[in-house]
């Protein structure tokens, strides 16, 4: 695997890749690397020649009392597991290389209509910061394809409208969720999950999935689902921020003939903020 710090040196040798008539594809992270990220290199080489892996802690999409400065950076261990699964790029520019001018007359790229809700109504302008990196790594690589997680099933959903929005020549792929045993989802903030909390941080999923069995049973009243489900979290001794049960496409509060359904979630522990979704499918109404 190489690893590239600047933005010429990377677009020359994948420049070269083109020439040879080969597929490119990127997998944008934060480092820290985990399982769930080696799942998406994976699924990024089943879709193309050359996989580059992007490593930035992208300050733009963290707010104030986050936390940028405690984000583990663990770019050592993560370039051994990227070399293992056959990675051919890392990419990990300095913060100067991407944002040149500074962050604070920075232009911002925003998907107004799916930006504000969610996680973007309890982390304000952390998805313009999300859309604005991801732009600008998309313009350095120009890559085929790019592999996001659905994990953060938001992020998914506005990368992918920022493309059709922006008329961008890239595939967007969905990456699963890789979960531990116990069902909750990977992700690298779990490193912040105290130990006397750890058997009960599964809550969040299991929540999600007794909101999903009522739904496949035949219950509608979406509001109260939602509200017993956080309620659940709550004697679980976490803190709910929402359960929203929503069209898997817009994002919007489901209406009870949407066929494609995502229930999505957050709390938080001590120290971690979680996210988990869970998408079923409903047979229209007769």
């Amino acid at each position: 695997m190489q690893i590239y710090h600047h933005i010429h040196s990377l677009r020359e040798v994948l420049s070269e890749a083109r020439v040879q008539g080969k597929r490119v594809g990127v997998v944008p992270t934060m480092g820290n690397l985990h399982a769930a990220h080696i799942a998406l290199i994976k699924t990024a080489q089943l879709h193309c020649d050359v996989v580059v892996c992007t490593i930035f802690v992208n300050r733009l999409q963290f707010g104030l009392n986050e936390d940028w400065d405690r984000y583990p950076r663990t770019l050592e261990s993560d370039s051994l597991k990227l070399n293992e699964a056959g990675c051919d790029f890392l990419f990990c520019p300095e913060e100067q290389e991407i944002y040149p001018n500074g962050m604070d007359s920075q232009a911002r790229v925003r998907v107004p209509c799916m930006a504000d809700t969610l996680c973007g109504k309890s982390r304000p302008g952390h998805f313009d910061g999300v859309t604005t990196v991801v732009a600008k790594l998309f313009n350095i690589i120009q890559p085929d394809i790019a592999v996001f997680g659905i994990k953060d099933f938001q992020q998914l959903a506005i990368v992918r409208r920022m493309a059709e929005d922006l008329c961008m020549p890239v595939g967007i792929i969905a990456g699963d969720i890789v979960r531990e045993p116990d069902g909750l989802a990977m992700s690298s903030r779990n490193g912040f999950i105290l130990a006397e909390e750890r058997p009960r941080a599964n809550q969040l999923n299991q929540s999600l999935s007794w909101i999903c069995e009522q739904i496949a049973s035949g219950e509608r009243d979406f509001h109260a689902l939602e509200q017993e489900a956080k309620q659940q979290i709550s004697e679980s001794g976490f803190k709910p921020d929402y359960v929203q049960i929503c069209n898997s496409r817009t994002l919007e509060s489901a209406a009870h003939d949407d066929a494609q359904i995502t229930v999505l979630g957050a709390m938080y522990t001590q120290h971690a903020r979680l996210i988990d979704n869970i998408s079923l499918s409903l047979k229209p109404p007769l």
